[in-house]
Parts: structure tokens; C-alpha cells; sequence
């Protein structure tokens, strides 16, 4: 930060990355905004600005003012986070101390220490507060520390998967020879091995990935499953959306040995709906009639996949939408990238796997790129050779939206 970034942020005040505080704060208090920011996405603490935005100064010296953060930081914090100090001057004899956390810090969540107890803070606007139990696991999901879909799905049974698709998965998908019996305990044991199921105190249930890709219901379980797609007539969500259809059901097809399918997934009946609410243009090329549709179907098909697979199901109460407008195709996924991946990332072709099941099973029918860089090698080109535009992706505090151009 200079001295014309600090400006900045005091003139625009507090929100989510910045904190104003008198320097006396206690080394408590320092270290949960910085365990907030840092399980955020990083930011500053500006030591010497009161909360109106009046800068009062640091009172310490330049050498106690640095000692005094990084010993907040360093008893205070778990694990260990070593902030970038800095001072600038504000005005003749006046310094402010900036506090800066980094952005995509690899060791969340970060915990702040209260009385014999480590507690988990979050940031909420201009507001730190203890983390709820969801929010700690989603903090433990970004980091690779938890994996939500390894969870049994409460009240579930093996009878609660789809026998037919599991069956198809096996024989047609894997090529397997013998599959066992529904049931049997060989039959336990491989939806087991296959993190479909967990088999705990002798009652096997179903685990959430294993309800997602085989559920017979799976929006019985898991209200938040599937993808809500809407078509709206014009350039902004309105109430007189064209079409309006919540997607539930299993993540994939259910076929037959020669390859046809019985019964389509989710992934399919979102594809087709986009299909079914968007135009088709033709012209001649020579005697040929070329006909192209507003959008290339082998990038809705990536954009529909990856906002399925790597969506953060830990969020309850919200769907993946899919929503057409007049000008555009937009698709979220509640959830921000996990752990260090950044947007440019993504573009450049780094890979990652919140829900390493669902992507797994979701390659073996042929719908993940096996080198998993679908964004960089089908989106971004097919994008460019449809109509020369590249897709936008938007990252917030809640969600992911990927954005195609009509």
C-alpha cells in the first residue's frame, strides 16, 4: 500500500477488507480482524484511524508499533500468520500503521485465541464475529482440510441410491465383469471403497457425493442439489421469466449396454434446457445451410459440469442457477474458488477439485476433461470461434458466476 491507496481506503471507509482502529486496541482484539480477514480473503487493519474515519496516529514508535503486531500475531493466532507491516505518514508527525493479510491464505480457517479456547472468526461486512459451524467446515473445505462429500447423508440408506444407475455406472461405464448383489456385503464394501457410501456402527449410509451422482432422490436429502434454470425475456431477472425449471435428480445418465440413453442426469436436462431456450440462425455457405446456435454447446456443457462438480454443497439453501437473459447466458455456483485458486488462474489452466468424488466419477463418463482444464482448452476457445468473445468469471464473497455472451 502507498500513500495514495491509504487515501483511498480511508476516504471510502470500512467494508469488508479494511478495518479502521485506534492503535491502543488490545492484542485480542487485533488478532480476530486479523483471523477475520485472513479467512476472507485478505486485507488491512489501520492502526491510528478512529471508526468515523478521523486519523488520530500511531502513539507508539516505529520499532514498538512493529514488535507489538507481530506479537499479537504470533500468541494470538493458530496457526501462525505473519502480516506485512507498514507505516506511512499521514500528514506532518502523523503515521498510520497498516496491517496487511494476504489474499487466499493456504492454512484456513484461522483461529483466534479466547481464554484456554481457539476460536474461528469470519468477516461479515464491516463486522467479526465467531463462525458458525457450517461456515468453520466450508473454511476447512477451502483448505483441503474437510471433504464435505465424504459426510453420510443423515437418514439415508443404501436403498436411497439409484441400484440401476449403480449397476450401469459398473458394467457399461467401468467395464466391470461381476458386479456384486445389492446388498450383500461385497456390495457394501465397493460403494465403500468408492466413497459412496460409509459404513459406520454397522449401518451404511449413503455419503452426500454418492446421493449427488446416484441418489433416487437426492432433493429429498440434499434440498440444495441439482440447478435451477430460468429464461428470462429480457436483460434482467424479472417475474415474467419464459421458463422456469428446477433440475433435481441424479448427476448422471441412466443407459443401456449399447450405449443409448434411458433416463437423462442433471447435467443433460440442463444442457437441454438451455438448448430448448435459445435461438438457432442460419445461412448459406455455398449450397450448404450452416445452422449455429446463440451459444457453442460444448462450452455450456463445461460451464454446467463445473458448476455442478465444484460447487460448494456445504451451503444450504442455495442452488446453482442458470439463468438466460436476452443478451447473455450467466450460471452460479454458491461458493468461492477454494483454497488459492484465483480467476486468472482458472483462465491460465489450474486445476482444482473441491468434490474430488463427484469429479471422478463425472471423468468416467466422459464428462470432466481428463487433464481437468476445461475453462482454459473448451470455454475460453470455443467462446473466441463462436462470436469473438471471451466468457466473463466473477468471483464474490458467496458465489461463482461464469458469464457467456449471446
Amino acid at each position: 500500500m502507498n500513500h495514495t491507496d491509504l487515501v483511498a481506503a480511508i476516504v471510502g471507509g470500512e467494508d469488508s477488507r479494511v478495518e479502521f482502529k485506534r492503535d491502543d486496541i488490545k492484542p485480542t482484539d487485533l488478532a480476530e480482524r486479523m483471523a477475520g480477514l485472513l479467512n476472507l480473503e485478505g486485507g488491512h487493519v489501520l492502526l491510528g484511524v478512529e471508526d468515523d474515519g478521523t486519523v488520530s496516529g500511531l502513539a507508539r514508535s516505529p520499532a514498538r508499533a512493529e514488535e507489538w503486531v507481530m506479537q499479537a500475531a504470533r500468541d494470538n493466532l493458530q496457526p501462525a500468520a505473519i502480516p506485512l507491516w507498514q507505516e506511512l505518514e499521514w500528514a506532518p508527525g502523523t503515521r498510520v500503521g497498516v496491517v496487511t493479510l494476504p489474499p487466499n491464505a493456504p492454512d484456513k480457517p484461522y483461529k483466534v485465541r479466547k481464554g484456554s479456547h481457539w476460536v474461528t472468526k469470519v468477516r461479515v461486512g464491516t463486522i467479526t464475529r465467531d463462525a458458525t459451524r457450517e461456515e468453520e467446515q466450508r473454511l476447512y473445505q477451502q483448505s483441503g482440510g474437510l471433504r464435505y462429500g465424504l459426510k453420510p447423508v443423515t437418514g439415508s440408506g443404501l436403498d436411497d441410491l439409484d441400484h440401476r444407475r449403480l449397476r450401469d455406472y459398473f458394467v457399461r461405464i467401468r467395464g466391470d465383469a461381476s458386479v456384486p448383489s445389492p446388498g450383500s456385503d461385497e456390495w457394501v464394501q465397493l460403494l465403500c471403497n468408492l466413497e459412496l457410501a460409509i459404513d459406520a456402527a454397522g449401518h451404511a449410509s449413503a455419503t452426500i457425493d454418492g446421493m449427488l451422482l446416484f441418489g433416487a432422490n437426492a432433493g429429498r436429502f440434499i434440498p440444495q442439489s441439482g440447478i435451477r434454470a430460468i429464461c428470462y425475456q429480457g436483460l434482467e431477472p424479472d417475474y415474467g421469466a419464459h421458463s422456469d425449471e428446477d433440475i433435481k435428480g441424479p448427476l448422471v445418465p441412466l443407459g443401456t449396454p449399447d450405449g443409448s440413453v434411458v433416463e437423462t442426469g442433471v447435467v443433460d436436462r440442463a444442457v437441454d434446457f438451455v438448448r430448448r431456450n435459445s435461438a438457432v440462425s442460419s445461412r448459406l455457405e455455398g449450397a450448404r445451410r450452416i445452422d449455429r446456435r446463440d451459444y457453442p454447446e460444448d462450452a455450456i456443457r463445461e460451464v454446467v459440469v463445473n458448476a455442478l462438480a465444484h460447487r460448494d454443497y456445504s451451503i444450504e439453501g442455495a442452488d446453482a442457477v442458470l439463468s438466460i437473459f436476452s443478451d447473455r447466458l450467466e450460471i452460479q455456483s454458491p461458493g468461492r474458488l477454494p483454497n488459492t485458486i484465483t480467476v486468472d488462474g482458472l483462465r491460465s489452466g489450474a486445476r482444482y477439485a473441491r468434490n474430488q468424488t463427484l469429479v471422478n466419477i463425472m471423468r468416467d463418463y466422459g464428462y470432466v476433461d481428463a487433464r481437468g482444464m476445461g475453462i482454459r482448452n473448451k470455454v475460453i476457445p470455443s467462446m473466441l470461434a463462436h462470436n469473438g468473445t471471451e466468457p466473463d468469471f466473477i468471483e464474490d464473497d458467496y458465489r461463482f458466476t461464469v458469464r457467456l455472451w449471446k
